[in-house]
């Protein structure tokens, strides 16, 4: 009865052994759970993959001078409106082109689509198809002039007033009656009169003289 006893003893304490063994490996175990999650237990297999993407299509890139960009038009021509520019080195997706500018996908243009200088650009992914005649542009803002202001620039040329100028009558020249030979009223010459007037003067003088000597 007593070596039962003791038995029973012996086993009681092997059993409060073993449990307590059993709590602590339990406690163990659950410390190191958060260091299990970040080891690797099992090495998986090395694959190969290989990554293809989709093919693009048709793009360009700006070539040429750096600091010289490419203007970015609403429409295929040097007068329509600028709305943006494209960088050298950029790229972007193609359309076609038309004349000299082909359309590209430009943020902020119409339809986020936008034309630059076909020849600033190199094609990639195949040719550009030519594309059909897009519609004028219609400008934004239509330019009146007002009249009001308008007419204050308009400058009426007054006429200035010249000298009167009042045309001199005719002039009257005199006119004689030609005379036909140098006569007298008696009808003897003249020149006859003025040498026997001479020679009367002469002789009167030679009278003078003799009365003298």
């Amino acid at each position: 009865m007593i070596k039962g006893l003791e038995m029973n003893k012996v086993n009681k304490k092997t059993i409060r052994f073993a449990a307590g063994m059993i709590a602590l490996i339990i406690l163990l175990f659950m410390s190191l759970l958060p260091n299990l999650n970040r080891s690797v237990w099992a090495q998986f297999p090395t694959l190969s993959t290989t990554v293809t993407s989709s093919p693009r299509g048709l793009y360009v890139r700006a070539v040429g001078d750096p600091e010289n960009p490419l203007n970015v038009r609403s429409f295929p021509n040097s007068t329509s409106t600028r709305v943006g520019i494209f960088l050298v080195g950029q790229e972007a997706k193609a359309y076609g082109y038309y004349g000299d500018y082909v359309m590209i996908d430009y943020a902020g243009a119409p339809d986020n689509r936008g034309w630059i200088v076909l020849n600033r650009v190199e094609v990639f992914g195949g040719s550009l198809p030519m594309l059909q005649p897009p519609p004028t542009e219609t400008p934004s803002i239509t330019k009146t002039i007002d009249p009001t202001l308008a007419a204050q620039f308009i400058v009426t040329a007054i006429p200035s007033r010249l000298p009167t100028y009042t045309e001199p009558p005719a002039l009257q020249i005199p006119t004689y009656p030609s005379v036909e030979g140098g006569t007298t009223t008696g009808g003897i010459p003249i020149g006859y009169v003025i040498v026997v007037l001479a020679g009367f003067g002469l002789f009167l003088t030679l009278i003078a003289v003799l009365r003298r000597g």
